[in-house]
C-alpha cells in the first residue's frame, strides 16, 4: 500500500475580526456561512471543502493550532466557473481592489487566468478560471 492524500478538507484562516472575515467571504466570494462544534466555531463553506475562521486570540485548549498563527500571512488560491474579466468586474461591484491580473499562471490542473485580491486581514486572495 502506498499512502497518498486525496484532497484538501479545509484549512484555517486566524483573524483578528471573525465578524469582519466571515462578512467578506460570504459577501465577495459567496461562501456560506456556518455555525459548528460545542466552541460555536465559524466555517465558511464551498464545494466539498471548507475555511474556519481561527480569532487569533483564541485559546489553544480550544484549538489546535500551528506554531505561528499570525493573521493575513496566507495566500489562497480559489477556483471559479466564471472569466477573469468577470471576476475583475465583481470585485469591483463589491468595492475590493484588484491588486494584479487578469494574468496567466500554472496551477494544479494547467494554464489558468487569475486575479489578485486581498481580504480584510491582508491575505492575498488569487481567484483563478481555467475555462479563459
Amino acid at each position: 500500500m502506498r499512502f497518498a492524500v486525496d484532497r484538501l478538507d479545509h484549512l484555517v484562516i486566524n483573524c483578528r475580526d471573525l465578524e469582519v472575515m466571515a462578512s467578506w467571504y460570504q459577501r465577495v466570494l459567496g461562501m456560506e456561512r456556518e455555525i459548528f462544534g460545542e466552541q460555536k466555531r465559524t466555517a465558511l463553506r464551498f464545494g466539498g471543502q471548507k475555511i474556519n475562521l481561527r480569532p487569533h486570540d483564541a485559546p489553544t485548549e480550544v484549538w489546535n493550532a500551528a506554531a505561528v498563527c499570525d493573521p493575513g500571512t496566507q495566500d489562497l488560491c480559489f477556483v471559479v466557473t466564471f472569466s477573469a474579466l468577470d471576476v475583475v468586474a465583481h470585485l469591483h461591484g463589491c468595492g475590493v481592489t484588484v491588486e494584479e491580473g487578469p494574468t496567466t499562471r500554472e496551477g494544479a490542473l494547467g494554464p489558468m487566468k487569475s486575479v489578485y485580491c486581498r481580504d480584510p486581514e491582508g491575505n492575498l486572495i488569487e481567484i483563478s478560471s481555467y475555462s479563459d
